[in-house]
C-alpha cells in the first residue's frame, strides 16, 4: 500500500488526498496547427480506458476553459512539480515488457503519458473541469513521440510536462503538436496537423 500524501490545492476550497508511492524555444520554432478533423486515439488509450473506465467516462459536453487566477496558476505549478518529483521515470519496455502501455503510476514509476494521466486525475479530483484538461501528443525537441497535458484557460493554453519543471505556454515548449483530446468528449481525438505517427513512447526525463 502507498502512503497517503496530502497535497493542498486551493480549488473550490477543497483539500485533495491522493495515494502515491513513496529551455524553452521562441514561438517561431513551434509548429502548431488549427484544430483539424477527428483522428485515431493514440496507441494505449483504448486499452487504458478498458482497464480504467472511470477515467474515460464521458460523452458530449460543453467545452470549458479555466479562469486563470493566481491561485489556479499556483495549483498547476504545484501539481506539475509534485508529480515530476514523485514519479520515477521508466520506459514501458522496462516497466511492463511492452512497447506502449498507458497506466496511472500507482507503483511510483511511469513514462510520459503516465505522468500526464496522474496530473489530469489529480486536477479533476480536485474539482477542475475535465473539458479544460486535454491529453496531448507532441513531437519533442528530438522529434520523438511525447505526451503532455494541455490546460485551456482564458489566458491561453498552458502545458504541464514531465520534461519541464515549469508550466509554460504551448508556444514556449519547442514542440510540434500532433493531436489531443476534444474538449467536448474525452474519447474523441482531434488532429493538430502533423502527419507523423503518433505513438508517444518517450520516457520521462532522466534525473
Amino acid at each position: 500500500m502507498f502512503g497517503i500524501k496530502k497535497l493542498g490545492l486551493g480549488i473550490a476550497a477543497a483539500t485533495m488526498l491522493i495515494a502515491i508511492a513513496t529551455t524553452s524555444h521562441a514561438a517561431s520554432d513551434v509548429v502548431y496547427a488549427s484544430l483539424g478533423d477527428n483522428t485515431r486515439a493514440p496507441i494505449g488509450w483504448v486499452e487504458f480506458c478498458n482497464d480504467n473506465p472511470g477515467e474515460c467516462r464521458g460523452g458530449p459536453t460543453q467545452a470549458r476553459d479555466i479562469v486563470m487566477t493566481q491561485t489556479a496558476w499556483k495549483d498547476l505549478v504545484r501539481v506539475n512539480r509534485w508529480v515530476n518529483e514523485t514519479i520515477k521515470p521508466v520506459t514501458d519496455a522496462d516497466h511492463w515488457g511492452v512497447i506502449e502501455k498507458w497506466s496511472l503510476p500507482t507503483d511510483g514509476y511511469g513514462d510520459c503519458e503516465d505522468y500526464v494521466l496522474l496530473k489530469r486525475k489529480m486536477l479533476v479530483d480536485a474539482g477542475w473541469p475535465r473539458e479544460a484538461l486535454l491529453i496531448t501528443v507532441v513531437r519533442d525537441k528530438k522529434g520523438e513521440g511525447h505526451a503532455v497535458l494541455t490546460v485551456k484557460t482564458d489566458k491561453g493554453e498552458f502545458v504541464l510536462d514531465n520534461q519541464n519543471e515549469s508550466v509554460v505556454a504551448w508556444t514556449e515548449t519547442g514542440y510540434r503538436f500532433v493531436k489531443r483530446q476534444s474538449q467536448s468528449d474525452p474519447n474523441v481525438w482531434v488532429s493538430l496537423g502533423d502527419g507523423k505517427p503518433s505513438i508517444s513512447t518517450a520516457s520521462a526525463r532522466q534525473r
